[in-house]
């Protein structure tokens, strides 16, 4: 990644990431991963997961932020999700996505990627539910991180 600067990942629903496409964050790397995930109402649980995190799996990329069918949601070649991606700095999340994924953005320790979880359209932001903030409330005052 020598002279580059790191991507901007973002998983949310059609319109939260539609916005972020049309702001110019869309890109695909060497092995045609794209830095973005669309999860509809079909999109199960495990492959918003397995996008998410350092998994291995098989399976192609059909395009357009989904997965091939069966794929599990990663791509051949590497199989790895956002959080081992060495082109990814930082993964936007909405903030209702990382609810239903809890554990595993609760487990990212590492500076970066940076995990940042964002409002959606028909989700507002709760402060109250973002693990990044309750982590670095934690910092100033540690009786809160509980």
């Amino acid at each position: 990644m020598a002279g580059r600067g790191k991507l901007i990942a973002v998983m949310g629903d059609e319109d939260t990431v539609t916005g972020f496409l049309l702001g110019g964050i869309g890109e695909l790397d060497k092995h045609r991963r794209p830095n973005f995930l669309v999860v509809e109402k079909e999109t199960s649980l495990a492959e918003i997961e397995e996008t998410f995190r350092c998994v291995g799996g098989n399976g192609a990329w059909e395009g357009a932020g989904r997965p091939a069918e069966g794929s599990g949601g990663v791509s051949e070649g590497s199989g790895r999700g956002f959080l081992a991606r060495e082109d990814v700095g930082m993964i936007l999340i909405s903030q209702a996505l990382a609810e239903q994924i809890r554990p595993a953005v609760a487990a990212h320790a590492r500076a970066l990627p940076a995990v940042l979880e964002i409002p959606s359209k028909d989700h507002p932001y709760d402060p109250a539910r973002d693990s990044v903030l309750r982590r670095a409330r934690g910092l100033f005052a540690p009786d809160e991180l509980r």
